[in-house]
């Protein structure tokens, strides 16, 4: 009796726990399918939005891919969230090994794309920003896609160059537009209601401080981004602690499933 009673106690211990396992493993799920809403939902803001956001991500190849990377991410974490929930809750083995080795791939790949953000994050420095705007920018031309992204950040912010207006010095924009010490779109316009168009063009072209926007896109941009930027990085942080958690109970949950 001594045997058998510690047997079932033994039987019962081992439920309460694979039950355990399961609904933490569900919970967990659930964390990533959110996950996976999320950064379809950033990914779609940055596609569509229009305050912005977009053309500074055009501007950039590296981050242009990187938006749709975001989307395919976020698609993937979407359904293997709903494909978890689903074996945590039947408990079926084969759902949860093919759970378990697709966000593995996912793990994996969400950790190298890290390592190579960090590789090239020099292709996001001031250095890099201001060489491409001197050796591209050409001012008026909107049928060129840098341009016109370009003119749609330093209209939208209210910024003029990368750093500062001295960018255009010695530009390619400069030997192209002779008369102008900075182009249309660092020129400050009117802010009052029921008015439109610049305060002082002219005066803005020829180099005027009075009549142009002094502050470099670069800040302005980081200025209004930085806690967006952060609470990115914070997110990914939980999402690939989540995804490791995930893993592990899945295994768990895997091996007691008689």
């Amino acid at each position: 009796m001594g045997l058998g009673e510690a047997s079932a106690r033994g039987t019962s211990m081992e439920g309460d726990c694979l039950s355990c396992i399961k609904y933490l493993m569900f919970v967990f799920n659930f964390l990533i399918f959110l996950g996976g809403s999320f950064l379809i939902g950033v990914g779609v803001w940055v596609v569509v939005d229009p305050t912005g956001f977009r053309e500074i991500v055009a501007a950039n190849p590296l981050l242009f891919t990187g938006v749709y990377i975001i989307l395919a991410m976020g698609g993937m974490l979407f359904l293997l969230g709903f494909l978890g929930c689903c074996g945590a809750i039947r408990e079926n083995k084969c759902l949860l090994l093919f759970f378990f080795m697709l966000i593995l791939i996912i793990f994996l790949a969400e950790l190298a794309a890290a390592i190579l953000a960090f590789i090239f994050r020099e292709h996001l420095t001031r250095e890099h920003f201001t060489k491409e705007l001197k050796m591209h920018y050409q001012g008026y031309n909107n049928t060129d896609v840098f341009t016109s992204t370009w003119n749609a950040i330093m209209n939208t912010f209210d910024c003029c160059g990368v750093n500062s207006p001295e960018d255009f010095e010695e530009s390619f924009f400069r030997l192209i537009n002779r008369g102008e010490v900075v182009p249309e779109a660092c020129c400050r316009r009117n802010n009052h209601v029921g008015e439109a168009g610049f305060t002082n063009r002219e005066e803005c072209l020829t180099g005027s401080m009075l009549f142009r926007n002094n502050k470099g896109c670069y800040s302005a941009v980081v200025d209004y981004f930085e806690l967006y930027i952060y609470v990115a990085g914070a997110l990914a942080i939980v999402v690939l602690t989540i995804e490791l958690f995930a893993m592990v109970f899945a295994m768990c949950l895997f091996r007691g499933i008689q």
